[in-house]
């Protein structure tokens, strides 16, 4: 009998990229992507996958309790990887409300209608169930902010200082609770900002490629010196991929791509590749569009991860470099927004 895994947040950015990357490397593993199509979900990131028989989309809400319970009943999870999030921190400055819900009271209602499918009593798993496994995608803005110097590691102690941070750490620590409290096999993964195809046009990335080829005022928070270490989706997928096959149940481990940038380098490279492939009618240079623009509050100033454990204890490795895949992203929107 093949496994079945459940996907949360499939049809969003990272989780469809996921996906894809999944179905490809394991031909006798069933998916069942539950999402509940927000703004932030698009089912045209899994194009091409409808006619695959080990692939099934299911629309709903993680907070949906009976519907979480009757898709255990159904198909009986060997595991869950859950990526459904809120998670584009402008918004939950504005409704922080929706970040509680989904982000907290949906990963405890995923992880517990999990552990009364899994375990008969703490500690004890339902004959079948013992390597079962509950995979928490999480973020490194847990960690809230670095000065210039210093990098995050799976020691750093928590400081969230956005309301999507702080409800990213609760889901993390009600992970956490389940490993000690009941012995479920748990793994949570922390990333840093991912960038490539399928990212939802509201992020930095997709914005500055749009807002240039309309020729549109491009917008940079403050003076664009807030640093981010950018992590390519497939890079990310890989690392996920190892840490949920192979992980230690209970442990954390940071995924990052060694690509600290700040935004003024992040814009200034992608107009300068644009005036190469895509030169502007009156032939000066995309950058002249840059326009700086109030800073959002409580912008974290730099985040930077170290992945040591993950490349050490599980070999993984990322493949693309701030430069490669920052190419191949804008040539996937450009193709997006051409056609």
């Amino acid at each position: 009998m093949s496994k079945i895994i459940l996907i949360t947040g499939g049809a969003g950015f990272i989780g469809s990229n996921f996906i894809v990357h999944f179905l490809e490397n394991y031909k006798d593993v069933n998916v069942v992507n539950l999402d509940l199509l927000t703004y932030a979900g698009d089912l045209s990131n899994l194009s091409g996958l409808e006619e695959n028989k080990n692939y099934t989309f299911v629309e709903g809400d993680i907070c949906d309790t009976e519907l979480v319970n009757s898709l255990f009943i159904k198909y009986k999870f060997s595991g869950v990887i859950h990526f459904a999030a809120e998670s584009h921190v402008d918004n939950s400055i504005k409704n922080p409300d929706a970040f509680v819900k989904t982000n907290v009271n949906g990963t405890f209602n995923l992880i517990d209608v999990a552990k009364k499918h899994w375990m008969d009593a703490p500690f004890s798993f339902k004959e079948g169930c013992e390597t079962n496994r509950f995979h928490h995608i999480s973020t490194d803005e847990v960690y809230g902010t670095l000065g210039d110097t210093g990098l995050f590691t799976e020691e750093t102690p928590y400081a969230p200082n956005s309301p999507y941070s702080a409800s990213k750490a609760s889901s993390d620590f009600i992970v956490r609770s389940y490993f000690h409290t009941y012995g479920m096999n748990v793994v949570t993964t922390n990333c840093s900002n991912n960038y490539g195809p399928k990212q939802h046009d509201e992020k930095l990335i997709p914005t500055i490629i749009r807002k240039a080829i309309n020729n549109e005022a491009i917008p940079i928070y403050g003076d664009g010196k807030n640093i981010r270490d950018w992590l390519y989706v497939e890079d990310h997928c890989t690392g996920i991929d190892l840490a949920f096959q192979k992980g230690k149940a209970g442990e954390t481990y940071n995924v990052g791509g060694k690509n600290e940038r700040d935004n003024l380098y992040i814009v200034h490279k992608i107009c300068e590749i644009l005036d190469t492939i895509k030169p502007r009618e009156n032939t000066s240079s995309y950058a002249d569009l840059i326009t700086f623009v109030q800073d959002r509050p409580g912008h974290d100033f730099r985040y930077a991860i170290d992945a040591s454990k993950l490349e050490n204890e599980l070999g993984w490795k990322a493949s693309e470099n701030f430069e490669s895949g920052i190419m191949k992203t804008i040539e996937w929107y450009l193709n997006k927004y051409n056609s």
